[in-house]
């Protein structure tokens, strides 16, 4: 009776750990990420489709579209994934603004200091579920939010013309930003010129000069080969996180039977971790090549960094007067950085000593 039991207890583990049967009915998820081979985002959806297709033992297929193949930019593709012709993209928050204005918080300067922090506000947290019940609610409930993850670091301000130590260093220069309001009022709150212009025309405007500094990781200014533009300074200020906010076609989500969602949910899991530790890597050889091509690599003091924080601080205020929803997100992203922050500090305290 003994063997019997144990034989039992032990196939009932098996079937639990084992994958998913295939269901009679499959599915087809659709993914693109406007990008290309060498970024964060492929690299996160790679890992999503395996993930995905072997823990539900085939019975989703991951097909993947890298570039424009579907949609061309941000707004273009949201709406995609609104009528059901996408079903997963990823946008940063400028891409996203127009649909939902208050993903623009990530933009705001210097409101998590470090990738310990940022990493844990945004996994499995309260603030990023209020943004996933904020964007169902303005899509009627077409768009959303499964994760949070990272697209190339942190943003750090960049230019062809001075080394940048503090704040008055950026006065009168040409940045580049994305058309987004926010991005402009932080360049005019530090008495620079806000310049809007495409991507992909960017390389050029700061050949020509029509402008002169950028706000950027460093993977993406040495993948579109920016110094060989004149782009030869970089501060790093570290001022936005460079949020990556994965959405999905909620009726293709909640199509699905129970288990097979949890391993979507899971894929997004596998795929955030993949998009936090990627950057980190490609930044290495970044930096290395950045410096042996004479370029100008500064980092900014803590009081300097913190002079260009108070600089910065009239843009707080725009964001809760300016944008739809703006407080009530700014409030949840710090108290959880405030949590965020306590936990990793309570750690050192136990850690060091």
């Amino acid at each position: 009776m003994y063997k019997t039991a144990l034989k039992a207890a032990l196939a009932g583990a098996m079937l639990l750990s084992a994958p998913l049967a295939a269901t009679a009915q499959d599915f087809t998820i659709r993914a693109t990420a406007n990008s290309n081979e060498n970024d964060e985002d492929y690299d996160g959806l790679v890992v999503f489709k395996n993930f995905v297709e072997s823990a539900s033992n085939g019975a989703i297929a991951v097909e993947l579209f890298i570039g424009t193949q579907l949609c061309s930019n941000g707004a273009e593709c949201i709406q995609g994934v609104a009528d059901g012709s996408i079903d997963v993209f990823v946008t940063t928050s400028g891409g996203a603004s127009g649909v939902f204005p208050y993903v623009q918080v990530f933009d705001l300067p210097y409101v998590m200091r470090d990738d310990r922090v940022a990493e844990a506000v945004l996994t499995d947290g309260p603030f990023v579920r209020l943004l996933r019940e904020k964007a169902l609610a303005d899509s009627g409930d077409t768009v959303r939010v499964m994760t949070v993850g990272n697209t190339g670091g942190w943003r750090n301000f960049a230019n062809t013309q001075r080394r940048v130590e503090e704040p008055a260093d950026l006065a009168d220069l040409k940045i580049r930003t994305v058309v987004a309001d926010l991005p402009q009022e932080l360049v005019r709150a530090l008495d620079a010129s806000p310049t809007p212009i495409p991507w992909p025309e960017l390389f050029t405007s700061l050949q020509t000069g029509v402008v002169e500094g950028s706000k950027n990781g460093i993977t993406d200014i040495m993948n579109m080969k920016f110094p060989e533009a004149g782009l030869q300074y970089v501060t790093l200020d570290g001022h936005a996180y460079m949020a990556a906010i994965w959405v999905m076609n909620n009726q293709k989500f909640l199509s699905m039977p129970e288990e097979l969602r949890r391993v979507v949910v899971d894929g997004f899991t596998q795929l955030q971790q993949a998009t936090f530790a990627s950057p980190k890597r490609k930044s290495v050889p970044a930096y290395e090549e950045f410096v042996e091509g004479g370029g100008d690599l500064y980092v900014p003091s803590p009081a300097q960094k913190a002079a260009f924080a108070e600089a910065a601080a009239p843009v707080y205020d725009w964001f809760n007067q300016n944008v739809d929803g703006g407080e009530e997100v700014l409030a949840a992203l710090r108290e959880a950085v405030a949590k965020a922050e306590a936990e990793i500090d309570a750690g050192y305290a136990a850690d060091l000593n």
